[in-house]
């Protein structure tokens, strides 16, 4: 595994216009995660949180400062190149699932192998073992209304593994599910992380992110603590 932080952001600055009203959105943001990390990144509505999700998963390109994702800095790439970047080095796992309704599992995992030009032998065997690591081995002929939605969330996380990415990346993962199977599928991510995978989860809940190894919050566009192992750091910013 690299010594180097597979994140590195530095100075991310992201602003909005509403009107002729400039709305900073992100302020400065810098922070470092390390491969293998399993990390959670915490605000409540207004903080910035979508915001950092969207840099992070290559979807928006910040206003200023530097984004390094696994060395390659990414900040000004063209949608073009942004959209290569996001389909073979990161996973998403969305709140609403983001599955084909009439398409079986199999074939919602298959997606990212389609775009990335995979044989189709290929793209079913590499399709069929993400299934399996999510436990859903017996459901890849199941289209997303014969399941239920653990088992929804769980294909769109297999379709997240399926290009081997460097990062997943998950926006409000359990927000659709009830507390057991959100438990569930947390259990899942949990055990994505122990296998060596890089996992970030966006969230405003509490209990979710303390599944998480750190906790970085955002406020009003900055971040204001970082914990680790339950030893919580403000920054000076939000000490006042």
């Amino acid at each position: 595994m690299s010594s180097e932080p597979l994140l590195n952001l530095h100075d991310i600055c992201k602003s909005f216009y509403m009107g002729k009203v400039e709305v900073q959105a992100l302020k400065e943001v810098s922070m470092s995660i390390a491969n293998g990390a399993f990390v959670a990144i915490m605000g409540q509505s207004g903080s910035g949180k979508s915001t950092l999700m969207s840099i992070l998963g290559c979807l928006d390109s910040p206003t200023s400062g530097s984004y390094l994702l696994d060395g390659i800095d990414v900040s000004g790439r063209s949608d073009n190149a942004l959209a290569e970047i996001r389909n073979r080095r990161i996973g998403f796992v969305f709140q609403s699932f983001n599955l084909l309704p009439r398409a079986s599992a199999l074939r919602n995992v298959e997606m990212p192998l389609v775009y990335a030009g995979t044989k189709p032998r290929l793209r079913r065997k590499m399709a069929l073992a993400a299934l399996d690591a999510v436990g859903l081995s017996d459901r890849v002929s199941h289209r997303p209304s014969e399941m239920s939605g653990g088992q929804r969330q769980r294909v769109a996380i297999a379709r997240a593994l399926v290009n081997e990415p460097s990062l997943l990346l998950a926006d409000e993962p359990t927000g659709n599910l009830d507390s057991h199977t959100g438990e569930e599928v947390m259990s899942i991510l949990g055990d994505l992380h122990a296998d060596g995978r890089t996992v970030v989860i966006v969230t405003h809940d509490a209990q979710i992110a303390a599944h998480c190894q750190r906790t970085i919050r955002l406020a009003d566009g900055e971040v204001v603590a970082d914990s680790v192992a339950g030893s919580e750091h403000r920054l000076a910013s939000a000490a006042g």
